[in-house]
């Protein structure tokens, strides 16, 4: 009994520690784990097994490890709300996989991404055929989102993010970076890092400026 209890202890507290790490870094679905969020929860969850079985090593020792990943990942995660390319860097950014029904087979390979993939997730979403998609976007988290070309809404990318233009974006939508940069000025808006979000759908632009 006296060999439990120390471990029950240690238990509790581990599981409040990394309970609390979860809280304060936000509500995430599995699907939505960015690549970094999935290498610091497995090791916390293995440090978290060390830190409450072997009853040797002291609970400061056990749970620094702990701690300096809790710091780490907060620490990016500042970062990524405040850089894009760090953003981009640690987590990748969305890849267009199918545009306009023709499968894109230079990013596919890339994202070490198989056709097998690809059809299964299609079936999934109730698309039987890779002709009915307009889009099919790579997203950071690993799933496949999919926009049929029948779709009642309009498929739209973010021309501008965290007042970074998104040439990328530009080019799938046969639009020039100068195109916008006229088009922005026509409407009152000269300072692009003052634009926190734009995108442009059925000839509107939908535009947010930073706080």
């Amino acid at each position: 009994m006296s060999e439990i209890l120390p471990v029950l202890l240690r238990t509790v507290i581990v599981f409040v520690i990394v309970l609390f790490f979860f809280r304060i870094t936000g509500k995430k679905e599995i699907g939505e784990l960015s690549v970094l969020d999935v290498i610091v929860s497995l090791m916390i969850a293995e440090l978290a097994v060390l830190a409450i079985e072997d009853p040797k090593v002291s609970m400061i020792r056990g749970l620094s490890p702990i701690f300096l990943l809790m710091f780490i990942q907060i620490g990016f995660s500042f970062v990524s709300l405040k850089s894009q390319r760090f953003r981009d860097l640690i987590e990748g950014r969305p890849v267009m996989i199918i545009n306009n029904g023709v499968i894109d087979q230079k990013n596919m390979r890339k994202q070490g991404y198989h056709l097998d993939d690809i059809l299964l997730q299609l079936r999934e979403k109730d698309i039987p055929d890779i002709r009915d998609v307009r889009y099919a976007m790579l997203e950071r988290s690993g799933t496949l989102s999919v926009f049929p070309k029948h779709a009642p809404t309009t498929f739209t990318l973010p021309f501008i993010q965290d007042g970074v233009i998104q040439e990328e974006h530009l080019a799938l939508m046969e639009k020039s970076r100068n195109w916008l940069e006229e088009e922005l000025k026509k409407r009152g808006y000269n300072e692009i890092a003052s634009i926190f979000y734009c995108s442009y759908c059925n000839s509107e632009f939908y535009i947010v400026l930073k706080d």
